[in-house]
């Protein structure tokens, strides 16, 4: 397929882009520029458009791909996240319509009045738990990337590019924007720190970030210190790394207590010891102030069908989105009950292969799924049989999870609606 035509577009108020009038510039980043625009029939929405002709081709392909994951990500059914509408190109730019959000972001709000946090921390939830269910992980959750909608509700954004691992590594050496390395490194979790270890990315990184975000709300600075320049980054990472940050700046303010013990349950360095769901932190949350209309087990349209021939796994978050592979099917074509699943690589005889050119945290090898023949019940383990290997059963490098949970070559067993991390890719369990 012959590489897009790319070209330089910059457009101000009074411009179209295509069938969209240009109202004003709402805010410009490292890879996006956004405009709120209205169409013909005067409905205003926001567009944000990828400025791919900025960026080296070498690395266009990477973030066409998370570009479109956000506008797919945008169509969850979800009262918490901004809605995607259409996506379109100008000058081979992508751009995605959004939905027009024109109370601006939480620091905007928080400068003109008093937020009520409760409010914000329980949308903020609900929103991650809709992406969480459907398999998604935010990564990169700070009060810019929640906006106030028309009727004062919160409502998460910016779910692809600013929270691509591999674009965090990068764009200094691209832009050299150290300002904008600094504001995502202050809401980074330490296991994202060093993606060489604990590479998988869980929903505990975003309860970390939300942690991080709620105390900025409430005492007016960041946890583990300011992060004007280099030297301070250093320490900023290390204090996050040690926990060690100031709980007396939270002890001014009412429910001091109840918001000490929240904020201390996501800031906790070792992801497994963290709160470890949205619901977990949900629990600990002091009365809504006001009338909620909200299970707190999500309103996200997941989709998921009940089981007529079996199980399937569904790349919800990966390079190969969408990508369907039915468990049972595969399992009655090679006639056997175990299958193994791992990267995409020369040399390996995998039933279930996944593509990852992106990055490398999934293994050759990486895990085992076998059949119950009696029960019907499908078991995920980590690892694999390795028949060259002294000792035999040979674990992954990076782990395997289901839901939040690591798991061990002794397996778990897995049911519909679960999610499967594996690398930078998820999976869901569906029915079919």
């Amino acid at each position: 397929m012959p590489e897009r035509i790319v070209n330089r577009c910059d457009f101000a108020k009074g411009d179209y882009i295509n069938e969209y009038f240009i109202d004003k510039t709402l805010g410009e980043g490292s890879f996006g520029k956004v405009f709120k625009v209205k169409d013909k029939h005067n409905q205003f929405y926001a567009l944000k458009l990828l400025k791919l002709w900025e960026v080296h081709p070498d690395i266009r392909g990477s973030l066409l791909d998370r570009f479109e994951m956000e506008f797919e990500t945008g169509k969850i059914q979800s009262d918490y996240l901004v809605h995607s509408y259409s996506y379109g190109y100008a000058e081979g730019n992508p751009y995605i319509i959004m939905e027009f959000c024109p109370n601006g972001d939480l620091i905007n709000m928080s400068q003109k009045r008093r937020l009520d946090y409760v409010k914000v921390a329980r949308q903020v939830l609900y929103g991650l738990n809709d992406l969480h269910k459907c398999g998604k992980v935010h990564r990169d959750l700070k009060p810019e990337n929640v906006l106030v909608k028309q009727d004062g509700n919160f409502a998460l954004t910016d779910f692809g590019i600013s929270g691509d691992r591999n674009k965090r590594m990068t764009e200094r050496n691209i832009l050299g924007k150290p300002q904008q390395i600094f504001g995502t490194y202050a809401y980074m979790p330490p296991e994202q720190v060093n993606p060489k270890k604990n590479a998988t990315v869980l929903p505990t990184t975003d309860i970390f970030s939300f942690g991080v975000m709620m105390y900025q709300l409430i005492a007016g600075k960041l946890p583990f210190g300011t992060l004007n320049d280099d030297n301070d980054l250093a320490v900023y990472l290390k204090n996050g790394k040690t926990g060690n940050w100031d709980r007396n700046a939270l002890r001014s303010g009412s429910n001091t207590a109840e918001w000490e013990k929240i904020i201390s349950g996501c800031l906790v360095p070792d992801f497994r010891n963290r709160l470890q769901t949205t619901n977990d932190v949900i629990s600990l949350l002091p009365a809504a102030s006001y009338a909620e209309n909200r299970n707190v087990y999500g309103n996200a349209n997941i989709n998921i069908d009940n089981i007529k021939n079996g199980l399937m796994l569904r790349v919800m978050q990966g390079e190969e989105y969408g990508k369907v592979y039915r468990l049972d099917d595969i399992a009655k074509a090679n006639d056997r009950c175990v299958l193994r699943v791992g990267r995409d690589d020369v040399g390996v005889d995998n039933d279930i292969t996944i593509t990852e050119h992106q990055s490398c945290y999934i293994s050759r090898k990486h895990c085992t799924l076998e059949l119950d023949e009696f029960t019907g019940l499908w078991y995920i383990r980590d690892g694999q049989w390795d028949g060259y290997s002294s000792s035999n059963w040979k674990l992954s490098m990076n782990g395997t999870y289901l839901n939040s949970r690591e798991v061990s070559s002794d397996g778990l067993c897995i049911t519909v609606g679960d999610i499967i991390s594996i690398g930078d890719t998820k999976l869901r369990v569906e029915g079919y």
